[in-house]
């Protein structure tokens, strides 16, 4: 599976409306990966969670997968529309 789809089935997962989020992926000049995940403003809380337990969540998950493929480093910025 794909950083960018496990990271959006990931969210999506979480999410009463899971068509409010829009995650893409960006290539970074210190070869690393950024994914961009887009979330409607109301749905924000649910995504980072208490303290950003759920968001650093979401990245450790993310992060170990990158690690046995590719060996990336991948940064998830969670940002609202």
């Amino acid at each position: 599976m794909e950083l960018v789809e496990l990271t959006e089935y990931i969210v999506k997962s979480l999410l009463v409306d899971p068509e409010s989020v829009s995650v893409k992926q960006f290539e970074t000049d210190d070869d690393s990966i950024l994914i961009q995940v887009l979330v409607d403003e109301k749905y924000a809380g649910t995504i980072i969670g208490r303290g950003g337990k759920i968001a650093n969540s979401i990245r450790n998950i993310v992060q170990a997968s990158s690690y046995l493929k590719d060996n990336k480093r991948v940064r998830i910025n969670i940002d609202t529309f």
